[in-house]
């Protein structure tokens, strides 16, 4: 029997077939651009050694992650699976480990969808149709907030009375923990570094987007806050903004405050400056057409990831490597240029032809020999952390 790895994102639902006793992979897929335009899936099949089979995609109308799914139950054999791992983002302060989801777990997770309204919706419906097309197999949530749980009190509380951060559990708690972990790992392992003496930078740039301050292997410091909606920008997400903004749009635009939530998890970011889209490869296109706001919003995005290694270098005093990952830090060398532009007094020297000729799935070092910090790109695995963890709870 195998365990199958859920991952929904924003737009997208990677998924990953393992076998439970030694984990490898043996099939993989992922669909694209849910709720956009020419969505589709792409699913490969894997032989029995690491070498990939044939690789099948599907041009999909995809509304909802829930057709997602329904697509994934035509291409993997559901009679094989024993367990379902569901990467859930956020776990409040209901679930500190990962959980085996039941009706009580599902009333907990629908409590909080408002504090990760672009995911959370997503993995609940991912998980009911799982539930109710496949009643027979086990689901397990592994939560995105784990890893940043041990951060110092001073770096994860709101500067607002504590009274109040106390009583009504207001504070940072991070996200994207399950890939800022893997790949702070993949990073020791890769430059032989001692986990417990390291500082390293690990920076998760996709639709949704944030960078991680890791020290001695513990996560210290993280861009996203309470909802994912702190820290960069993204997608279709502000990122940091005065709060004052809030306020200020109700009033111009008559709207609820909710409504404005919405607005800034929904309509900003990428999108709302661009005009264009949320998608990288969509801004790059119309960049190279000769669209300004486009190249505004790829600017923007790149200036605040810098902003942002620039505070963490200086909370971790410095730094052994920075480490790019997601699909805009795997498959953009321009931006990783861009973001790590003159940085020379920080120790930060990019190799332009290691970087431009890096190529999804290496793990490369693509900084310069004489950088005294080391620039990886690894490409993210939070479908083995699930993994482990299913196979820990649930598999015998």
């Amino acid at each position: 029997m195998n365990i199958l790895v859920l991952n929904a994102g924003s737009s997208s639902l990677k998924y990953q077939l393992y076998k439970k006793e030694d984990l490898t992979v043996i099939a993989s897929g992922v669909c694209e651009r849910i709720g956009l335009d020419n969505s589709f899936i792409r699913h490969l099949e894997w032989g029995n050694t690491d070498e990939k089979g044939a690789e099948t995609r599907l041009e999909k109308k995809f509304k909802t992650h829930v057709d997602a799914i329904k697509a994934i139950t035509k291409v993997v054999d559901f009679n094989t699976v024993s367990a379902i791992g569901h990467r859930v983002v956020h776990s409040g302060l209901s679930f500190k480990e990962p959980a085996v989801i039941d009706k009580s777990s599902i009333k907990k997770l629908e409590a909080i969808v408002d504090l990760a309204p672009l995911h959370m919706p997503a993995a609940l419906n991912g998980i009911k149709a799982c539930m109710e097309e496949l009643p027979k197999i086990k689901n397990v949530a592994v939560f995105d907030t784990a890893f940043h749980a041990d951060m110092p009190e001073y770096a994860s509380q709101y500067a607002i009375k504590y009274e109040d951060a106390q009583k009504y559990q207001i504070k940072k708690y991070g996200f994207h923990g399950m890939s800022h972990y893997y790949v702070s790992q993949r990073a020791y392992e890769l430059l032989g570094l001692d986990a417990g003496a390291s500082r390293v930078i690990t920076c998760h740039l996709g639709n949704g987007a944030s960078v991680s301050a890791v020290l001695n292997g513990v996560s210290v410091d993280t861009s996203m806050g309470l909802t994912p909606l702190e820290g960069l920008i993204m997608g279709t997400r502000s990122g940091d903004i005065d709060a004052s903004v809030v306020d200020y749009l109700c009033r111009k635009k008559k709207k609820e405050p909710s409504e404005i939530v919405t607005y800034l998890n929904k309509e900003s970011g990428l999108r709302g400056v661009s005009g264009v889209g949320s998608d990288f490869r969509d801004l790059l296109k119309a960049h190279a057409e000769g669209n300004q706001r486009a190249s505004l919003a790829m600017d923007m995005f790149s200036y605040r990831v810098k902003k942002y290694i620039g505070a963490y270098m200086a909370a971790l005093n410095g730094a052994d490597a920075i480490v790019f990952t997601a699909g805009v830090g795997e498959h953009n060398p321009s931006i990783r240029a861009k973001i790590l532009s003159n940085m020379s007094a920080f120790g930060i020297e990019l190799d332009d032809t290691l970087n431009n000729n890096y190529k999804v799935p290496l793990e490369s070092i693509i900084s310069s020999k004489n950088s005294r910090v080391k620039v990886l790109v690894i490409p993210t695995n939070e479908e083995i952390v699930i993994a482990k963890h299913v196979k820990r709870l649930l598999v015998k």
